[in-house]
């Protein structure tokens, strides 16, 4: 267990399909690996949020840190479209909605999704050649 925290690190629900797809999004379009993640109920994932004094129960809560920089909710996941460049980095535009607005449609999806989009028994197990993206 390591007390550093890399660059840019996603922290998701483990056991939420929506969240899982969406580290198989950012995986699949991040191919020099800028991207590291961890779930919210991993080990390492309950180390980091403690670290950064943030609330260790809160699953709904999509987490990305970037050099340091606490983004959780709606501007995590705008962040994290911006970091992905290209295309994606458009979606950043959405930033200038206000946040309580941007939140609101985020935590109605957050407070849905095992209904809408299922969940998992236990958290994804990432395949060998993914492990080296996850904090272990």
């Amino acid at each position: 267990m390591s007390d550093i925290i890399p660059p840019r690190l996603v922290l998701f629900d483990g056991i939420c399909n929506l969240c899982n797809g969406s580290v198989r999004f950012i995986i699949s379009r991040d191919p020099e690996a800028h991207f590291t993640f961890a779930s919210l109920q991993s080990d390492e994932g309950q180390r980091v949020l403690r670290r950064l004094g943030l609330p260790i129960a809160d699953l709904d809560s999509f987490v990305y840190i970037r050099d340091g920089q606490v983004y959780r909710r709606s501007a995590g996941a705008l962040h994290v479209l911006k970091d992905l460049g290209g295309f994606w980095e458009i979606m950043y535009v959405f930033i200038i909605v206000p946040q309580p607005i941007r939140d609101l449609i985020y935590d109605i999806i957050a407070k849905n999704r095992y209904r809408w989009f299922g969940k998992r028994d236990s958290c994804m197990v990432p395949t060998p050649e993914l492990k080296k993206r996850f904090l272990a």
